[in-house]
């Protein structure tokens, strides 16, 4: 989560370590982890997306789906 005491810069070099954390957070608890029903969501959309769109397919769509939502979990 985001820590008023960052400044701008340190918040673009912590988000692979915040998103890390997150998803061990989210493997260890499962779905009882807040973020891993929305992420999940994300992921479905994402595949559906993959699905019907021509240029990306269902596995990237999963992928960028999943990744967005872990994204705006970490920093809404």
């Amino acid at each position: 989560m985001t820590d008023p005491r960052r400044d701008d810069d340190d918040i673009d070099r912590f988000i692979l370590k915040d998103a890390m954390e997150e998803a061990k957070a989210m493997g260890r608890e499962g779905m009882a982890h807040p973020s891993t029903k929305p992420v999940l969501t994300g992921a479905a959309v994402g595949a559906v997306a993959g699905a019907v769109l021509p240029v990306i397919s269902l596995p990237v769509g999963l992928a960028a789906g999943a990744a967005f939502m872990l994204y705006k979990r970490i920093r809404p």
